[in-house]
């Protein structure tokens, strides 16, 4: 006979791996999202349910399989813009662009931009110039990183052209590869956000199996940004203030907003009053941005300049609120008269005294909070106002949410409707560039459901706030607190061991008060 560690008493002796997964691994009801399936299968597990003892399945496991898989769809929702003609007259095979990429839906930057911008010559970007309609000279238009990302992609595709001629057209081959190597920054992703998730890693599970990730993942190329942005989270976390700023800085290096978790992190130390940290992070943050930048900053000056001079010259684009506002309200817009080519400085202007309110708005609100608000409800709050008062939201940019908005509120039903219409937007939006001519949707229907898209995300950061002042319904707060990292498993160096509970007192059976249950004491479904 066994004695068990609870006191009873086995018959045979125990097996030498008894682990079952602990409460907080185990999928949860969360909000009653999915309930119905649940009781299909059985209802949800009971609190002493052994579970967890396969070997190969573990909780990382199934949602980086869902990650995969909804990559694969990614990839899929792009292969219609593949297809190649084979024209009888002599011409060179090319791609069979006849207006599928907007009736399909299926349209990705890397395929028109591989001859635009010189990479199926070879050409060096910042160092490639052309010149555009009106004879303006242009360049490269990203940031370095993700410019030279491109380049080595395009040599490494045009090497294999040359070890095995005869395949897909160079561009296919391209565009694949680089897929390849996104498709394994989103994993890196998921991985980091998972591990930042502290004792709710199942709610990374909503970031590997969002919607967006369909049509968003192989648009551009900004998945590199939000993996150095995920990344750089956990290192922080972990209390890896310096290398946190380094992959912060080439995050930076890849697109600028990775720069903004800077903002949510200065919040918390101002409310903390712990700067020496932050400091060490942001001078390694600017050490690794110069590393890559300064190269090509004194080689190809004009080159590098490109993408802050097309940034700033650029107009609204149409996912902006306020193209939006001009076609619902027949407004002309700020620098109606401006000439060809001029920037529009009054938008520029307001646009970034917009967004220097909402990060001000952003500080007031982690200040006056009852207690300290996570990391990752301050920078969910301040890329997000970035998108909805910056000029350009480019539909690829809604990815920089998903893995704040997971950190952040982590709320199956908010974030799912969410995430769904603004995927689903993606095909309002091609439809739009199709044209009326062709059968697509006018600026009449396409800018409401813009407008409906930011009233969700409004939505999403309105429950941010309501969980930062009402810390009760925060359910990362309330699953993570009295454990070792503290009620923020973002917080890091920045963390309080000594911040008191939160709790919300309930009437009991006894007739006395206990806290509540964040799972099921929740007013917001």
């Amino acid at each position: 006979m066994t004695v068990q560690n609870d006191g009873h008493l086995s018959p045979l002796p125990l097996d030498d791996d008894l682990r079952s997964l602990e409460p907080h691994e185990r999928v949860r009801p969360g909000d009653g999202a999915g309930a119905g399936a649940l009781a299909a299968w059985g209802g949800p597990l009971g609190r002493h349910a052994v579970v967890g003892r396969q070997r190969f399945w573990t909780p990382l496991r199934v949602i980086m399989l869902f990650a995969g898989i909804f990559l694969a769809f990614g990839f899929f929702s792009k292969a219609a813009c593949l297809e190649t003609t084979h024209p009888t007259d002599g011409s060179q095979p090319g791609l069979n662009w006849d207006g599928r990429q907007y009736y399909k839906a299926c349209y990705a930057d890397p395929l028109p931009l591989y001859s635009a911008e010189g990479l199926d010559t070879g050409a060096l970007p910042y160092k490639y110039s052309w010149i555009a309609e009106g004879g303006e000279v242009r360049y490269m238009e990203y940031p370095v990183l993700s410019g030279m990302f491109q380049y080595v992609t395009a040599q490494a595709a045009q090497a294999l052209h040359e070890i095995f001629p005869g395949g897909p057209l160079e561009v296919v081959t391209y565009f694949a590869l680089g897929c390849v190597l996104l498709a394994f920054m989103w994993m890196v992703a998921v991985w980091a956000t998972y591990r930042s998730a502290g004792r709710r890693p199942w709610d990374t599970l909503l970031m590997a199996a969002s919607p967006l990730v369909i049509f968003q993942a192989f648009t551009n190329y900004d998945l590199m940004a939000v993996m150095f942005a995920s990344v750089a989270l956990l290192l922080w976390a972990r209390r890896r203030p310096v290398w946190a700023g380094v992959v912060l800085g080439l995050g930076v290096a890849a697109k600028l907003y990775p720069l903004f978790l800077f903002g949510a992190l200065l919040v918390v130390a101002i409310r903390r009053r712990r700067f020496v940290e932050l400091g060490k992070a942001a001078a390694a943050a600017v050490v690794a941005w110069l590393a890559v930048n300064l190269p090509i900053m004194v080689l190809f000056p004009d080159g590098w300049r490109e993408f802050f001079r097309l940034n700033s010259d650029r107009p609204a684009n149409p996912e902006s609120i306020y193209v939006v506002i001009q076609t619902l309200t027949g407004w002309q817009g700020f620098d109606a008269g401006r000439a060809a080519g001029e920037a529009p400085a009054t938008l520029n202007t307001v646009s970034l005294v917009l967004f220097a309110l909402a990060c001000l708005a952003v500080l007031v609100i982690g200040l006056t909070a009852p207690v300290t608000p996570r990391v990752a409800q301050l920078a969910f709050l301040i890329v997000a106002f970035f998108l909805l008062t910056n000029k350009v939201w480019s539909p690829q940019y809604s990815l920089w949410l998903v893995p704040l908005a997971v950190l952040a509120v982590p709320r199956v039903r908010l974030l799912l409707t969410w995430m769904a219409f603004d995927a689903l937007l993606w095909v309002a939006h091609m439809s739009y560039f199709h044209g009326v001519a062709n059968k697509g949707i006018g600026p009449e229907l396409f800018h409401p459901l813009v407008l409906v898209r930011d009233l969700l995300v409004l939505a999403v950061c309105a429950v941010v706030i309501l969980e930062i002042y009402r810390p009760h319904l925060d359910r990362v707060r309330m699953t993570h607190q009295g454990t070792p990292e503290g009620p923020d498993p973002l917080a890091g160096v920045l963390a309080d061991p000594g911040e008191r509970p939160v709790t919300r007192a309930t009437p009991s059976d006894s007739g006395g008060t206990q806290p509540a249950d964040p799972e099921t004491k929740d007013p917001i479904r």
